[in-house]
């Protein structure tokens, strides 16, 4: 019996042990679930009763160096129906379709549908939101999206890019900045029940939005709208292809303007052929023509080979070399080497090449920036072709001298050029300058470096004074002139490669002028490359007047003093018809002789003022965004050299 009742007092204390680690067990579980875990658990029982839909976020916005909005994200309303709230699906799906020119069956599916929320239609028109709004339907709503727009249409595009409705970048600086720029999507959050429809007051809840990163350009925008003012003008004048112009400041490696003809609006992408998207300065190569005679000859002279005064026999115009005879279009005799860039002499460059032999060639070449990328922030860059020098026979030595067989990019020469400008010292060129985040910190700061030094200083000078040669009487690129100051530049036209044959086209040619101004401390390089023009085909008559109408206007904007006195060019007088048809006040102060009165620019947008400016031939200092509603001096006063001429602008209120 005391064996019998040892074994059951034994059990029941195993029965109750059992109960207690069962016990402890729930109690650590509810622990878990209910104190540590309670986030997690509120949250899944949160999307049990939620419908959660991805919003478009918000891009940062793109600015220039001056602060000029180039890019930004603006508010739109996006519109959605609730199904099951709607009373009146007729009527309902009539004002849909003809507000917002869709199919009516099309929506009457949507309404008959078993989901509790479907999007109509996206980013749409403020007209078609006020005609919906004014109809008050019971079960459409309205949530604000964020939509990329661009407040200076084609000004700067294919440096900028655009984006789609995602709104992912596709091109330029949307595209390669994509991940900084893009910030974090918000998210709508819509009540249902058990069965997944919608409940409660209806109320929206737009949660986890945060804004992408600002980017700072180099690029200035009146300058931007210069150069595609001029070279559209330029190209449509000799009835051509297209074009690029690149304007740096060769002392800071600023790239100031990139410009590319044809032209296309990010605001109405879908209206224009991809071909158009396409930044030809970075992404197109050409051979270089006569413009590559500048490296040649700072190469020749940083070795000693040569010095500006030294002879050059030119054969009178025809030279056999590798089995092959080159050509100049005047048969020159014996000239000095600054005249060879002067008259832009392929016989003279040949035999320079050839003092240089093709190894010292090729690294000079390469140490400004050929054959490789530039390093730009820009997706898409080319490297241009230079073969290696072992691969060149003695025609293709002279033919790299006088800029064949070799291609490069617009921003290439460019860039090699400024090199020249600012004492043989090659830059990086980034095109962002700053990023800052959205709560205004700076979060990167980026400024061009010196990659190396080509050639020296005093070289440099030797080739900037040969330049200028070419720019004055008896030069090359004489149309390049701009009144009050030294020019130095260097016409180049150069044949292109026939697709179907592999030779040299009979009839199409790039003509191109790459110059910098004031040639005695240049602030300024500008190249100009045209493409396939039909009337005329020299860089000298085609590219060089461009340069010189970019260089006159930048060089006022900046307000850059005229270095040589007596060849000053007056501001252009009033024209008969008033830019965009502005009436001008009567002129309170006497107007001096070529001078000019202000016009009225109250009211205009910031496009219109740049266009009176290109008509004017005004330097007016704009301040701020959205329409003209301040301006110093007042309409029909005299415009003086000694007042500051600008304009307050303001958004609309």
């Amino acid at each position: 019996m005391d064996k019998l009742e040892k074994w059951v007092r034994i059990r029941i204390r195993l029965v109750g042990f059992c109960f207690l680690v069962a016990f402890s067990f729930i109690v650590v579980r509810a622990f878990q679930l209910q104190v540590l875990g309670q986030e997690e658990w509120r949250k899944r029982a949160d999307r049990q009763h939620q419908k959660v839909i991805s919003l478009t976020p918000k891009r940062g916005t793109i600015y220039d160096q001056s602060g000029e909005e180039l890019a930004l994200s603006v508010e739109v309303d996006s519109i959605y129906v609730e199904p099951q709230k709607v009373t009146d699906p007729d009527r309902v799906a009539n004002v849909l379709a003809s507000a917002l020119s869709l199919s009516k069956s099309s929506i009457q599916a949507k309404i008959k549908s078993n989901k509790n929320f479907l999007w109509l239609k996206r980013q749409i028109t403020e007209r078609e939101g006020q005609k919906i709004r004014s109809e008050e339907l019971d079960g459409i709503g309205f949530i604000k999206e964020h939509q990329r727009f661009y407040p200076n249409s084609e000004i700067g595009a294919h440096v900028i890019g655009f984006t789609g409705i995602d709104p992912k970048g596709l091109e330029g600086l949307e595209l390669g900045y994509d991940s900084v720029i893009l910030g974090q999507g918000g998210y709508l959050v819509v009540e249902r029940d058990a069965l997944g429809r919608g409940m409660g007051s209806g109320d929206k809840v737009v949660e986890g939005e945060q804004g992408g990163a600002d980017l700072f350009l180099t690029l200035d925008k009146n300058i931007q709208y210069v150069a595609e003012k001029e070279l559209a003008e330029g190209v449509a004048k000799v009835g051509a292809k297209g074009g690029s112009v690149v304007v740096i400041d060769p002392r800071t490696g600023r790239i100031l303007a990139m410009a590319n003809q044809p032209v296309y609006n990010p605001n109405a992408i879908g209206s224009y052929r991809p071909a158009q998207w396409r930044n030809r300065a970075i992404c197109d190569t050409y051979e270089p023509g006569s413009t590559m005679k500048i490296f040649l000859m700072a190469a020749a002279l940083n070795e000693g080979l040569v010095k500006p005064e030294s002879i050059i026999d030119c054969e009178k115009g025809s030279f056999a070399v590798g089995g092959r005879v080159i050509h100049d279009h005047h048969a020159y005799g014996k000239i000095t080497a600054a005249e060879v860039i002067k008259v832009s002499s392929n016989i003279g460059s040949a035999k320079l090449g050839k003092a240089l032999e093709r190894n010292r060639l090729y690294r000079y070449l390469t140490d400004f920036g050929f054959g490789s990328a530039t390093g730009i922030d820009l997706p898409g860059e080319s490297t241009g072709l230079l073969r290696e020098p072992s691969a060149w026979f003695e025609i293709d030595l002279a033919a790299i001298s006088f800029g064949q067989g070799v291609t490069v990019s617009p921003l290439q020469l460019a860039r090699a050029t400024a090199a020249i400008a600012n004492d043989g010292t090659l830059m990086s060129m980034p095109i962002v300058e700053k990023i800052v985040n959205d709560r205004g910190e700076v979060v990167e700061h980026r400024k061009p470096e010196v990659v190396r030094q080509v050639v020296s200083a005093e070289v440099a000078q030797q080739v900037r004074d040969m330049m200028a040669l070419a720019v004055g009487d008896g030069g090359t690129g004489t149309l390049a002139a701009v009144p009050g100051f030294v020019v130095a530049g260097k016409t180049g036209t150069a044949q292109k490669v026939d697709p179907v044959t592999g030779g040299y086209s009979v009839d199409k040619r790039v003509a191109s002028f790459v110059g910098m101004v004031p040639a005695e401390a240049p602030q300024l390089v500008v190249l100009v490359v045209v493409d396939e023009p039909a009337k005329h085909v020299y860089g000298g008559l085609v590219a060089a007047p461009v340069f010189s109408k970019i260089a006159t206007q930048a060089l006022r904007y900046l307000k850059v003093s005229p270095t040589v006195p007596g060849m000053v060019d007056p501001l252009p007088p009033m024209p008969a018809e008033e830019a965009l048809a502005q009436p001008v006040q009567a002129v309170i102060d006497p107007v001096e002789a070529g001078g000019m009165v202000m016009p009225d620019c109250i009211g205009m947008s910031y496009r219109q003022v740049l266009q009176v400016m290109a008509k004017n031939g005004l330097n007016i200092k704009l301040r701020g965004s959205g329409r003209v509603v301040e301006q110093s001096p007042m309409p029909g006063r005299a415009v003086r050299y000694t007042n500051e001429v600008w304009v307050r602008l303001a958004p609309p209120t």
